[in-house]
């Protein structure tokens, strides 16, 4: 696990936008797992500047988000599905057919969790996954206490998270309370994991899935047990590391061919 500890969150999206442009380029069917919410607007709008500036290609790259409101159509305002559209797919040479989301609108979530299992697997798996990080520690929307060898399936929200994710929903009463999301067991399974956390605000969750045990009341402490993680930090999330000091010093002295 490497720890990347930046001076601004736009610093932390920009980097963390390199390393995703460079596995395009290097692997230009790559399959990228996306995610959604605020943290990784940043680097969305990086990946849109390369891909009209820069040329970066994505024509033959194929998508997968990690989740979805269950109840609700993909052109609802608080989907994902809309999300994704309008903050990256719409801004990209990626075709449609390519980028796959949970449908939130279905009448048989367990055979639509099945099958987008099946599609990753017949994608030859994830390449790359980004992640954010919910203050409780959650990714995805694998909530404290997910079994950390779960697969796609139906999860219900904490009222906490619900509470966070109102504004999209005109209130708390109208989140949907259950969701559609890749498991843990899933995550896991991508080749290089990409976790963004910004703000004081996940500062303990940081700590906690960096530097405590691994358990499943902090979901993401379970990429201790990955062999490619890296975690893109600001400040603020980084203000309750114990050994952020090494972290910063270990990046500093990166040779050459290890730098993104």
């Amino acid at each position: 696990m490497e720890v990347i500890i930046l001076e601004s969150a736009q610093a932390a999206s920009e980097l963390a936008a390199r390393l995703v442009a460079r596995r395009v380029r290097e692997l230009p069917e790559c399959t990228l797992g996306l995610a959604t919410g605020g943290t990784p607007k940043a680097l969305y709008a990086e990946l849109i500047r390369m891909h009209h500036d820069e040329g970066l290609d994505f024509k033959r790259v194929t998508t997968f988000n990690l989740d979805e409101y269950l109840g609700i159509p993909g052109d609802h305002p608080g989907s994902y599905r809309r999300e994704m559209q309008k903050g990256l797919f719409d801004h990209l040479n990626i075709p449609s057919d390519r980028t796959h989301l949970l449908d939130g609108s279905t009448h048989d979530p367990i055979a639509e969790c099945a099958a987008f299992e099946n599609r990753i697997q017949r994608a030859g798996g994830i390449d790359l996954q980004l992640l954010g990080i919910g203050g409780d520690g959650h990714i995805g929307f694998n909530e404290p206490t997910s079994s950390l060898a779960s697969r796609t399936r139906i999860k219900t929200l904490t009222r906490e998270t619900r509470m966070s994710h109102a504004g999209h929903f005109g209130g708390e009463a109208n989140v949907p309370p259950h969701v559609l999301t890749m498991g843990i067991g899933t995550i896991l399974e991508a080749e290089e994991q990409v976790l963004l956390a910004f703000g004081e605000s996940k500062a303990d969750a940081i700590a906690a899935t960096v530097e405590g045990p691994v358990t499943a009341y902090v979901p993401a402490s379970c990429l201790q047990m990955h062999k490619n993680v890296r975690i893109f930090l600001d400040e603020g999330a980084a203000s309750k590391l114990k050994r952020a000091r090494y972290y910063r010093e270990t990046f500093a002295g990166k040779p050459d061919w290890q730098r993104v």
